[in-house]
């Protein structure tokens, strides 16, 4: 696939796993600071290769909705998280950030059978982002379906979802609505 025609079909996806979120995500799945999701396009270097939601997905009148349009390079949190889950494994292109619950992480542990990995944020060496550092040395051994930070520091707790896809992404999301 040529370039321009890869990020055609990256931001596609993005929009498409974006409006099933708005239709059908659980409203109690939002942080405070909104949820994203994003995208990265095969090989991407920086975040100008991921397409995510221009400031996020949040609540409005008790309805999930996207904040602004989607675009290459809005959210440099979701892009440093889809950098470092590629080196481990370039096929997971995707991710979504999520409030963290213990209800939700039950769901997506316990009744969708994903792999779910803690780490301690807490622990990271000096002059590496928490974020960085915890997602990779959760990844070492294979990248997990679910991440989420454990441990002493952590005040804004969320749940971080990894797939190929942004609707595989979105599914897991939309099916732990319903359940939790």
């Amino acid at each position: 696939m040529d370039p321009v025609s890869e990020r055609g079909a990256v931001l596609a996806h993005v929009k498409d796993a974006v409006t099933l979120l708005e239709q059908s995500m659980n409203a109690n799945l939002v942080p405070p600071e909104g949820a994203q999701i994003g995208y990265a396009i095969r090989g991407a270097r920086d975040a100008g290769g991921i397409a995510a939601v221009e400031g996020r997905i949040s609540v409005r009148g008790g309805n999930v909705q996207a904040s602004g349009p989607c675009s290459f390079g809005a959210d440099e949190e979701i892009s440093r998280i889809l950098l470092t889950v590629m080196k481990f494994d370039p096929r997971r292109r995707s991710a979504a950030l999520l409030r963290f619950s213990d209800r939700a992480l039950k769901v997506l542990d316990e009744n969708l059978f994903l792999e779910c990995v803690p780490y301690d944020g807490g622990v990271a060496p000096q002059g590496i982002s928490s974020m960085d550092w915890g997602i990779a040395s959760c990844c070492k051994k294979g990248v997990p379906d679910v991440i989420y930070p454990r441990g002493s520091g952590i005040t804004d707790a969320w749940l971080l979802l990894l797939g190929e896809k942004p609707a595989d992404v979105a599914n897991n999301i939309i099916i732990c609505s319903n359940r939790i």
